[in-house]
């Protein structure tokens, strides 16, 4: 059995940075996933079916669908805050310097 070199490196806190998108990029979807996340434990913790839960979030079950699968290209912050205030949450936002 060989022993390989294994080198690890601290992330910069934002997986898509890390990954090489431009930061202005990287930010972004770094938003969006969160908010993905969030409506996705919604609609997991709700014991609505899928159909139910599109009604309640404003959209379409397959529109719905495509947010389950991780789509993220597929939805604006926009989009993403209105489902996140329609299931009844409450999404706030800070905005600091970059260091």
């Amino acid at each position: 059995m060989s022993k390989e070199n294994l080198i690890i490196e601290q992330g910069s806190g934002n997986v898509f940075a890390d990954l090489g998108f431009p930061p202005e990029e990287a930010q972004n979807l770094i938003l969006r996933a969160e908010l993905i996340n969030q409506i996705e434990d919604y609609v997991v913790s709700s014991g609505m079916t899928q159909q139910q839960s599109a009604k309640k979030l404003g959209v379409t079950q397959p529109r719905l669908n495509l947010l389950l699968k991780g789509k993220i290209n597929e939805f604006s912050i926009d989009a993403l805050v209105n489902m996140a205030a329609k299931a009844g949450m409450q999404v706030e936002m800070k905005v600091k310097r970059a260091a």
